[in-house]
């Protein structure tokens, strides 16, 4: 059978992992249920704090998925919340390419009523992107999201644990004001709204660098190939580089995009219906709908394999369906291309594997500090790519592990500096040092570690009750 964490929680077999934690289907022995378990993997005081101020998050919304529950055992903690086993819209995308219109319309106003009540809470979500938003599994049904994984998110005026010249996310997902160091704030949610919202359209990462520099240059594009007009029109909104000229508010974007699907064609009756698949898969050897099998192991019901400790790797979920081959890059003038025009790409399992957010260094501003290295300037843009902010991007993220990539070094350093004209003098010898008494040793990991815990807890405490007065 599996783990057992603080009496509480067996870990049943893993289904993803993020960027300071694996993820556990897990069964919850109070409340006789699954459950999606975070286990940390690490235990340094900065990923300790981050995870109290997640699982302190409390947010009742069918389009939210907080965390419901936490646990602590030795050294090792977890929180638990709801098993979505649709899998991400990366998923979506991976078994059927761009998404019809209307389909992608009730998916954007179901992100947007979620991240409305987000946004009143005074949290700001900082990660926005489409490993981020799971699915349940609807099968032909009316689809379900859930916007998740608020390990990043922040209230308005909560001390920033990133440090300053610091901007903490996912590349290709940060607003503009982000990457000059503004404070967090709700319109840079909204502007990553508007990328995952291409994303569904065109079945690709978009360049969100070029899109901002012709933004800037030029003013709000035409509406790319695929895109209808009026759902454009709510999409430019999303996307200006200006937060002043972007959508202030969820509820204000949701209100235009019910607006903009008035005025959308109705599908045809031979357009193909979008069916969410069961990316999490059967349970293991051992383990049934109403949970782990009782009774002494037998060939028919005990684990088949050995257990596969937490902080693991866990295989990526398998899709049943057939791999989706994108476009040329003429034909998806917004979306990075990838690839050969007309050639097949293997389609890489997404998403709730593998997390790429995390802290990223600021360059600093060239006219006040020189520096050596200047940076290489931005290639030109391909004539065949249509529009001249759809460039040859990099290659696509999304899955890519998580990092704290560089974006420039530090433009200062440490040094001492010596009054002037202070004369130099010849140090006198140093007496040798007394012997010292050796020290007792400190307490063990297994005592230190939750100790630390309780008091990052309480100290989380103390910060909310201050911001509450």
């Amino acid at each position: 059978m599996g783990e057992v964490f603080a009496g509480r929680y067996e870990l049943v077999d893993p289904i993803g992992r993020g960027g300071v934690g694996a993820v556990w289907r897990a069964w919850d022995h109070r409340r006789r249920r699954y459950v999606a378990a975070k286990v940390l993997q690490q235990s340094d005081a900065h990923t300790l704090l981050r995870f109290v101020r997640e699982q302190a998050l409390r947010i009742e919304h069918p389009h939210v998925l907080a965390p419901a529950s936490w646990a602590a055992d030795d050294d090792k903690v977890l929180f638990t919340m709801d098993l979505v086993s649709g899998g991400s819209l990366a998923h979506v995308i991976g078994d059927y390419g761009p998404l019809p219109p209307r389909f992608v319309c009730l998916l954007l106003d179901q992100l947007l009523s979620g991240l409305s009540t987000v946004h009143a809470e005074g949290v700001v979500h900082r990660d926005i992107k489409p490993a981020n938003i799971l699915m349940e599994a609807t099968g032909t049904g009316r689809p379900h999201l859930r916007l998740s994984d608020f390990g990043i998110s922040m209230r308005k005026g909560e001390p920033r644990l990133t440090e300053t010249n610091y901007v903490v996310g996912t590349p290709g997902y940060f607003a503009p004001e982000q990457m000059m160091g503004a404070e967090p704030d709700f319109p840079a949610d909204l502007f990553a709204v508007g990328l995952v919202a291409l994303y569904l359209l065109q079945g690709q990462k978009p360049d969100s660098k070029a899109l901002i520099e012709y933004f800037a240059a030029h003013g709000t594009p035409s509406a790319p190939q695929g895109v209808p007009e009026p759902l454009w029109q709510v999409l430019a909104g999303l996307l200006q580089p200006d937060p002043h000229a972007r959508f202030r508010t969820a509820t204000g974007a949701r209100k235009a995009l019910t607006a903009a699907v008035e005025m959308l064609p109705e599908p045809g009756p031979d357009d193909e219906r979008v069916e969410v698949f069961d990316q999490i898969g059967p349970l293991p050897a051992g383990f049934g709908p109403d949970g782990p099998a009782t009774g002494p192991e037998t060939p028919g019901n005990g684990p088949q394999t050995p257990a596969q400790a937490p902080n693991s790797t866990p295989p990526g979920p398998q899709s049943s369906q057939q791999p989706y081959a994108p476009q040329s890059p003429g034909q998806q003038p917004y979306a990075a291309p990838q690839g050969t025009p007309g050639q097949q790409q293997p389609y890489a399992p997404p998403a709730s594997s593998m997390s790429e957010t995390g802290s990223f260094h600021l360059a600093p501003p060239p006219a006040q500090v020189p520096h050596p290295a200047q940076p290489q300037a931005p290639s030109p843009l391909p004539a065949h790519a249509g529009p001249p902010y759809a460039s040859d991007a990099a290659p696509d993220l999304a899955h890519a592990p998580t990092a704290a990539v560089p974006y420039g070094t530090a433009p200062t350093r440490a040094y001492t500096a010596q009054a002037p004209g202070t004369p130099q003098h010849t140090a006198p010898p140093v007496p040798q040092p007394l012997p010292v008494p050796a020290r007792r040793p400190g307490p063990s990991p297994k005592v230190a570690v939750p100790v630390l815990i309780v008091a990052l807890i309480c100290f989380a405490v103390g910060i909310w009750a201050l911001t509450q007065a």
